[in-house]
């Protein structure tokens, strides 16, 4: 059974893995729509449009999940802050019981 702390830390871990996961899709997204913008060949950009897609739906998915778990405000920044803090304040206590 989880300790009160390991409890914190466990929700702690999928947060930080969801937040992880939401920032790589986005730069997945911004990646491919360079690329596809630079690209010449009409077969590189309908596959680079295809796996674009793919990360926008992907980051869609994240997102809907991190907001459905109180993880990601993305229409409340005032609550995304006090959540940010929160995260902010678990790794400094974490830090000091080092």
């Amino acid at each position: 059974m989880l300790n009160a702390n390991q409890n914190n830390m466990s929700g702690m871990s999928d947060q930080i893995i969801a937040t992880d996961f939401l920032l790589s899709a986005k730069t997945a997204v911004k990646n491919y729509a360079v690329a596809l913008s630079e690209s010449a060949s009409p077969q590189v950009r309908e596959a680079l449009r295809r796996q674009l897609d793919v990360a926008i739906g992907t980051h869609e998915r994240i997102a809907n999940y991190m907001m459905a778990k109180g993880y990601y405000h993305a229409y409340n920044p005032q609550e995304q802050l006090q959540v940010d803090m929160k995260a902010a304040d678990t790794v400094l206590n974490l830090q000091q019981q080092s």
